[in-house]
């Protein structure tokens, strides 16, 4: 199951799914992860989650962001929870443009039992039908 988090920059988009990912730790049965592109919120997710800062990857593009989720999820078999702050901005990519990396996460989560929260800079209007259909 995909679950989008939108709004405009700087509307707590990030703040939301930090809050989201701490409160899964009471409950969840399976290991969190958060992917993210900064260090920034390193002291604001509880330690139970696995946080990974992209920027020390040198992602580039959909397609190595794709292939990086799938070997973080890869990491683990017992996987829970998947939080992605800001897909595009790590991919470096307009959402529009971003179909493929969508198909793959409701793959990897029909398939793993994963819940997977994205966050996206965008009103709901501009987002795209792909990304509508997990609101």
């Amino acid at each position: 199951m995909i679950k989008i988090i939108y709004g405009p920059k700087g509307t707590g988009k990030t703040k939301i799914i930090i809050d989201e990912a701490n409160s899964k730790i009471e409950t969840a049965k399976g290991h969190l992860i958060f992917i993210t592109n900064t260090k920034r919120y390193m002291y604001d997710l509880k330690r139970e989650i696995r946080m990974i800062d992209t920027s020390d990857y040198q992602i580039a593009g959909e397609e190595a962001l794709c292939g990086f989720v799938k070997g973080v999820v890869a990491a683990n078999n017992d996987n829970e929870y998947l939080f992605i702050d800001g897909a595009a901005r790590i991919a470096g990519k307009e959402i529009k443009d971003m179909p493929a990396f969508y198909y793959m996460l409701d793959k990897l989560s029909e398939e793993n039992g994963l819940t997977v929260y994205v966050t996206c800079s965008a009103d709901k209007g501009e987002l795209p039908e792909f990304v509508t259909k997990y609101l």
